[in-house]
Order: structure tokens, then sequence, then C-alpha cells
């Protein structure tokens, strides 16, 4: 695979750099950065989810920079630029399991050549890498922030008891049959489904991005009782899928009107071109290959953690649209009372969705800066 280039200065905000970093934990990988002037700072790493990438973080990188911190963010393992790792359906899925994302994120801190952070920032699918990594590695993560996605702890020493249904076959058997998304998205065709879907792979995004924002008036979330077929039903069909229906599919009916995109300043078509080329260029597998580690058993490797809790502060933060923070029934409430031990709460922010560092970035800047304590200045 070819040496990329670093992104051009034109497409990132003042204040953030594009480079690459070798040697991190086998990868060659693509960072953006910001407050890199001098020398002290103290680091916050930000992991971002799917389909994002460290692009994502664009705009609280500059206003984390000015409070004092030195701010990376990368394009991790199978996103992006970043290189190094087997991106195809049928490469080894070891290399995506949870605790080899947090080494990842161990081995980039040392090649920044730092010993630990200030804090780890985790969203979506970047939250439990980052739960795995301050579960494990207190010494090199003392604070860490989850956005978007709870984290309900390790797995337990025994498997749960079996039951005599399968809630797969309950979902499908429904009157409206459904499909779970990440069971969907560890099938061999989500990547061309999305990647070479028939609206274009811009319409496509900008569809996905959408819906699961606030802007979609329908993301009105509630828990739910338990993980069961008609529970899990309520949630919209971008989580819980119509059995015949492929993702584009799914979100090709709510793409907002040219009304809709020219008003949204979360996210401009020039800022959408960017995740486009980028996922134009590479396909989905490389980040559906997490969504493989989960449904195919390596999600959260060996019960050798078992019981083990996050002993350092933690903030949990999401956007109160986000229907992410309810979809396994049970993982909130858990990470509230049991999982993290110096939890700092629940912030849920209005006029936020998924994508709660885009929507959002004001508040979500002052809940970090506020988390961590302002740095000094340099």
């Amino acid at each position: 695979m070819p040496d990329f280039e670093p992104y051009s200065s034109a497409i990132l905000p003042p204040g953030i750099r594009s480079r690459f970093v070798e040697g991190v934990n086998g990868l060659r990988m693509h960072i953006l950065e910001a407050g890199f002037e001098g020398a002290g700072r103290p680091l916050v790493l930000l992991l971002h989810g799917f389909p994002e990438l460290a692009y994502s973080w664009r705009k609280i990188m500059a206003p984390l920079a000015v409070a004092g911190f030195h701010v990376v963010a990368p394009d991790q393992r199978g996103y992006g630029r970043t290189t190094g790792c087997d991106t195809s359906y049928d490469g080894d899925l070891a290399a995506f399991r949870l605790l080899n994302l947090a080494a990842d994120a161990v081995a980039l801190v040392s090649a920044l050549g730092k010993r630990s952070v200030a804090a780890l920032v985790g969203h979506d699918f970047g939250s439990p890498v980052a739960a795995w990594a301050a579960l494990t590695r207190p010494d090199v993560f003392p604070a860490v922030a989850l956005m978007s996605s709870p984290f309900a702890g390790p797995p337990a020493w025994q498997a749960p008891a079996a039951t005599s249904s399968n809630i797969h076959d309950d979902m499908a058997a429904l009157s409206q049959p459904r499909k779970h998304y990440q069971w969907y998205y560890s099938e061999r065709r989500a990547d061309a489904d999305m990647h070479k879907c028939p609206q274009g792979l811009h319409a496509f995004l900008r569809a996905y991005y959408h819906v699961k924002s606030a802007d979609w008036a329908d993301n009105r979330p509630f828990k739910l009782s338990g993980w069961t077929a008609p529970e899990l039903a309520k949630l919209p069909t971008y989580y819980i899928m119509d059995l015949n229906q492929d993702m584009s599919a799914t979100v090709a009916p709510h793409m907002p009107s040219p009304e809709q995109v020219a008003a949204c300043g979360w996210l401009t078509d020039a800022e959408l071109a960017v995740y486009a080329s980028e996922f134009g260029r590479t396909g989905f597998q490389g980040g559906l290959q997490w969504y493989r580690g989960r449904t195919q058993g390596t999600w959260n490797g060996d019960t050798l953690f078992a019981g083990r809790t996050i002993d350092v502060p933690s903030i949990f933060i999401a956007g109160a649209s986000d229907w992410g923070i309810y979809q396994f029934p049970g993982a909130i409430e858990a990470m509230e009372t049991r999982v993290c031990t110096k939890f700092r709460g629940v912030h849920l922010i209005n006029g936020a969705g998924h994508w709660v560092q885009q929507e959002q970035p004001t508040e979500v800047v002052r809940l970090l800066v506020e988390f961590l304590g302002a740095a000094p200045s340099h």
C-alpha cells in the first residue's frame, strides 16, 4: 500500500496539522494535532468511531489547545490514512480485538514521547477502546471521557445462561421483520452496500449522518426495558433494520433537503467531502472489522479482566437526541453504578444527536475542560 501524504492545510481549521507517526503497534498512523507548539503541554488523545476519522474531532481540537492541551486525534486502525494492517474481509480479526485497539492507543502515546496523557476521550466505537485502555492501563490513561456509547464493563467469568430463543430469530419473526445493524455490518456484503451504493457515497453519508443527528426530528430516545425483540424494535431502523434492507436503502428516505443541507452548520458539504473522499478510497471494511470482532466473539478478549472496574476519573457525554446511549439496555446504568468507580456523571447535551462533538462542540469543550481542569498555559 502506498504511503499517503498529510492533509492539505486548506481543509483543516487553523491551528491543526496533519502528519504521520511511524511504528505504532505495527501501524503508520495518521494523526491530526493541535497545541503542538512548545514542550510540556499535557496530552489529550481523541479516538473516533464509525464511520468517522480523526477529522471528526476538528471542531474541538483548537479550543482544547487554547485551554493549554496538546491534542492528538488519530485515524484509528483500519481507517483513513493509517496503514499497516489487513483490512480485507478475510483478514485476521485478532488485530481488531479491543485489547489490541487499546494497545494502539498506548503505542501512540509512547511514539509521541509521552508516558501518560491528561485524558483519553473516545466517541462511538472509540468509547469502548478508551474504556478498555483506562481499565487496563490507568498509569497511562489517568482520566477518561466516554462519548455516545456507554461501557458496561468486562465480560463475566461465566457466559450468560442460554435461553430457548435467539434474539435474531425473534427479530426476524416480528410482524415487521427486523435485524440488528451490528450483525448486518458483519456480513461480507455490507461494505459494498455502502461503498458502492446506488445514491452515491456522498449522498449516503449525508443521509446517514443526518438521520443520526438532532436534525432528524424523530430522534426522541428513551430507555428500553430489556434485550428482547419487541423492545429492540422500538429503536430506529438505522439500528434495528428492516430485515430485507441494506443500510444505504435504510437511510435513503431520510436524505435532507437542499435547504436542510445548506443550513447544516455542523457538517458542511465541503466537510462531508473529506469523509466521502477518504471512504471512497478505502471503503468501510477496515471499520467494519471492528463490528465483526464483537459479533464473532473477539470483542472483549478473554475473561482475564472479569470484575475489574475503571478506577480513574471518568465522565460520559452524549447528545440528548442520541439513541445510541440506550441501544444496549442496562449499559448506561452499569456504567454509572458499578463499572466506573470515580464517575463524574452523565451529561446529555441538547441540540445534539450521535455526532455530539461536531453538533455541539462548544458545550463538549466546556465539559471536557471542566472535567480535566484547565491546563497551564504555554
